[in-house]
């Protein structure tokens, strides 16, 4: 999923008011950034994927035979080729939102495209996110435990260490968020090139040892072997998922990288990498049915390389997992920004990128997850079983917008757009249908993390319309009351006041509170609303909207994408080229905050109604997530039943 780590294209987009403005960057610096955050999840696959599949095929014997093994082969390099290469490379890479990609940012895509009908794309945005949190907390924890495992094959008295190094890794990890990602960054790109050079060079001697490893090319060894083997090929294919995971990265990093150098960097680099290395690890156990214990590692030789290797694998799975929670940030932002989260507080960690961003609460969420799950499962082969399900769901969720948006924004017929998609989606319920055997294994961890993320979003989605739509109708409307305040004004103070409201039609609670209570108005009265656009970026010249209603009242809308963090204080200061007189040294803001209570009938049951309502309780303050001096602003309390 997206990750906002290194390079400055966003930026660039969103300076330029465009998403695809890649241009200030290199394209040899983008394509290296995009190897060091796009590939770590699918670039550290063969530590695990290759001896998981092939000993899913081995069923209970155990002893992995020539016939099993170029099977998982051929699935392995022919998933690689028609899911990562033909399906995210060459078609959703051109199905961007502005220069964005990722579920969401299709979803906002879909969801303009179809209008007022949207209900089931957003439906289905909400699913693939939930989803992506189950990945974020399975990736950290299976990526890092399998390269640490690599030291039992360094010395066996290094075993009993395994987990809890493992834990102090991935504690460090989280615990240096905080200070953001712009400096080890520029390191991820040349230490995953220097991973990829290495497992494809690794891998060379074996396959000139065993040269009939190349038949693996051959798509009919893959479809001979899901024939032959019944169950137990169908039990691993949900094994030789494993090899595809981190497929979305390329579609969800779509905005940092740009479509050129992800391509590029793709098909040059990380796919012959992958397949030279997965050759090398099949040619390895034609050779060595043993090996099948820990093919990867023993591509290289025992003793100072191979603990060289232990530590270059640990680095670049702490890369894998940087990128995986950098875009839990980012997906949770951009949930906030569409409505399917409460707001979060969002620290900047970058003056420069705008785009580099730390949300404590997620992180603390996902550290204590991982750190469990590798307590629960202490190892990476047990973990395997719970990974798949989470990223499966995802692409087919992304396969179904996909369609929506070839055949309403690219305007293709909806048969040739169902043509398209049919083969993928296919494959992508065959691949989750797979991975659905894994629950009682674990698979039911990224399951019910989705499942709690899925009832967290809908519940405050369906919550926030049902509380708009009730107050809107206790709400005075804004024209009759700016009507009857012009004609008969109240007491007048100095300065300019600015209420906040969601509905610009209503008056604001903060206002009618102030009236009632302090009997005076301002000289200048200003209702603000902010929205959020269903496009990742809005350029500056569209930022503000400003309408005079009468002579001491006017309205400011204010427009921001969903990759975008609102500032009210910068962006009003735009508005001082459209004729508003703004000085935030004489302006006051007044928020209503609302403190919820159960009603006896509403539109949710009622446990629905306490998630919401203490859901609502954990939203960070409006004053700190719009950036508006704290010094300036007067909060207005008032109970609402919901």
């Amino acid at each position: 999923m997206t990750s906002d780590v290194a390079i400055s294209a966003p930026e660039t987009a969103a300076a330029n008011g465009h998403g695809d403005a890649h241009t200030t960057a290199g394209f040899g610096a983008l394509t290296l950034g995009s190897i060091g955050v796009v590939y770590g999840d699918i670039g550290t696959s063969p530590l695990y994927a290759f001896r998981e599949a092939v000993m899913a095929a081995s069923g209970a014997e155990g002893v992995p035979t020539p016939a099993a093994v170029l099977g998982v082969l051929s699935l392995i390099l022919w998933a690689l080729i028609v899911v990562v290469t033909l399906k995210y490379v060459v078609i959703l890479l051109r199905a961007d939102n502005n220069g964005e990609g990722g579920t969401l940012a299709l979803m906002a895509l879909a969801q303009r495209a179809v209008g007022t009908r949207g209900t089931t794309i957003v439906l289905l945005g909400i699913i693939s996110g939930a989803l992506f949190y189950g990945d974020a907390v399975i990736t950290p924890a299976l990526s890092v435990l399998s390269a640490i495992e690599g030291m039992k094959d360094v010395t066996l008295h290094f075993e009993p260490y395994i987990v809890p190094l493992t834990v102090i890794i991935l504690v460090g990890l989280f615990a240096v968020q905080s200070r953001g990602t712009a400096r080890v960054a520029a390191f991820f790109g040349p230490i995953m090139c220097v991973w990829f050079a290495v497992i494809a060079i690794a891998a060379i001697h074996p396959i000139i040892q065993q040269p009939q490893v190349l038949f693996a090319l051959n798509p009919l060894y893959a479809v001979s072997f899901m024939i032959h083997h019944g169950i137990i090929g169908f039990v691993t294919l949900g094994a030789v998922f494993l090899a595809v995971t981190g497929a979305e990265a390329l579609y969800a990093d779509l905005g940092h990288f740009g479509k050129r150098p992800i391509q590029t960097a793709w098909l040059f680099i990380v796919v012959p990498s992958l397949a030279l290395n997965y050759l090398g690890q099949g040619a390895l156990v034609l050779g060595d049915p043993g090996a099948i214990v820990s093919p990867f590692f023993q591509l290289f030789p025992q003793g100072f390389f191979r603990g060289c290797m232990v530590v270059l694998a640990t680095a670049a799975t702490v890369i894998a997992s940087q990128a995986v929670i950098t875009g839990a940030y980012s997906l949770t932002r951009q949930a906030i920004q569409l409505g399917l989260l409460p707001r979060f507080e969002i620290r900047h960690t970058s003056e420069a990128h705008s785009g580099q961003i730390f949300i404590p609460r997620i992180n603390q969420l996902l550290l204590v997850a991982v750190v469990l799950l590798v307590l629960l499962f202490r190892s990476s082969s047990a973990l395997a079983s719970a990974y798949g399900i989470s990223v499966t769901g995802t692409m087919v969720v992304t396969a179904m917008m996909g369609f929506v948006v070839i055949w309403k924004v690219w305007r293709w017929s909806p048969f040739t757009a169902a043509a398209l998609i049919a083969p993928f989606l296919f494959l992508d319920l065959t691949f989750l249908a797979a991975n659905l055997l894994k629950v009682f294994e674990g698979g039911w961890v990224p399951l019910a993390l989705g499942a709690l993320m899925i009832i967290l979003m809908y519940t405050w989605r369906r919550g926030s319309r049902l509380l708009f739509e009730k107050s809107r109708k206790l709400e005075f409307p804004l024209a009759d009351l700016v009507a009857m305040l012009e004609k008969r004004p109240p007491q007048r103070v100095p300065g300019t006041a600015v209420f906040l409201t969601s509905d610009p039609l209503s008056a604001p609670t903060a206002l009618m509170h102030s009236l009632k209570h302090y009997k005076v108005l301002h000289e200048k009265n200003v209702i603000l609303t902010i929205e959020t656009a269903q496009t990742p970026r809005i350029d500056p010249a569209e930022r503000v909207r400003l309408e005079q209603i009468s002579p001491t009242f006017s309205k400011v809308t204010l427009k921001f994408g969903f990759m975008e963090s609102p500032n009210v204080p910068k962006a009003l200061a735009i508005a001082r080229k459209l004729g508003w007189q703004f000085d935030i040294m004489s302006t006051s803001f007044f928020l209503s905050r609302r403190a919820l209570k159960p009603a006896a009938h509403s539109g949710m049951p009622r446990w629905q109604d306490r998630l919401f309502i203490s859901l609502s309780r954990s939203a960070n303050d409006a004053t700190d997530y719009f950036q508006i001096p704290s010094g300036r602003v007067v909060e207005v309390g008032t109970q609402v039943t919901i």
